[in-house]
């Protein structure tokens, strides 16, 4: 677990003795649920990685997953501008809603970009399937090269369709061609991080004021 700040820093006092604690799926970045924390429920959190809160209906501390099994693995601690609250950034076992939902804020799963990440996860899975009984497991057995083929195969389609086809028969190519491309990324033991790490440097490299001409 990576904790971003002083713990010591925070202002407790600002909303007797509590603060509000946004929990978000590292992955995904769903929204899962809000809590609170006391200084006891944070520092329980930090020693064990497990996300730990306080109750205010109960009056005391309790760690998420004690009856239900579902747990919240922290992967980080950040506070915000003001030092009175927090976001962790969790890697959920199981459900984050005592009503058995993945969110306390609704039905819907990881919105936006976050279904690539939820893709993966699919993906990862699959790996232990039967090849005889899953496309991805198959691609899997058979390699980078076999996986590496079909990205070919899906960027060609997704071309064609992008010149010529309508709007519905791009999308369609274009998610065989994300689908493929992350099977690929797993098959060379990647993610799809590793390529949003690169777009990142760029867009650093990007903000960098140019030398003078020649250098």
């Amino acid at each position: 677990m990576r904790e971003d700040f002083d713990p010591s820093t925070l202002d407790f006092d600002k909303s007797g003795g509590l603060v509000p604690v946004a929990v978000q799926d590292a992955a995904t970045l769903q929204v899962l649920t809000l809590a609170y924390m006391d200084r006891a429920a944070l520092d329980e959190t930090i020693a064990s990685g497990e996300a730990t809160f306080f109750s205010r209906s109960r009056g005391t501390r309790w760690r998420k997953g004690e009856t239900s099994g579902d747990r919240l693995h922290v992967v980080s601690i950040t506070p915000d501008c003001d030092m009175d609250s927090l976001v962790l950034k969790v890697r959920p076992v199981g459900n984050a809603c005592h009503l058995n939902r993945i969110s306390c804020f609704g039905d819907d799963d990881a919105p936006g970009l976050g279904r690539i990440a939820r893709l993966e996860a699919t993906i990862a899975e699959r790996a232990a399937a039967d090849p005889s009984e899953s496309w991805t497991a198959r691609l899997l057995a058979e390699g980078p090269k076999r996986a590496a083929q079909k990205v070919g195969e899906e960027g060609v389609e997704t071309a064609l369709a992008g010149a010529a086809g309508p709007d519905g028969e791009l999308a369609s190519e274009a998610a065989d061609l994300v689908y493929h491309l992350l099977v690929l990324l797993r098959a060379r033991n990647m993610v799809f991080q590793d390529v949003l790490d690169v777009l990142a440097q760029r867009a650093e490299t990007a903000k960098q004021p140019e030398g003078p001409a020649g250098t």
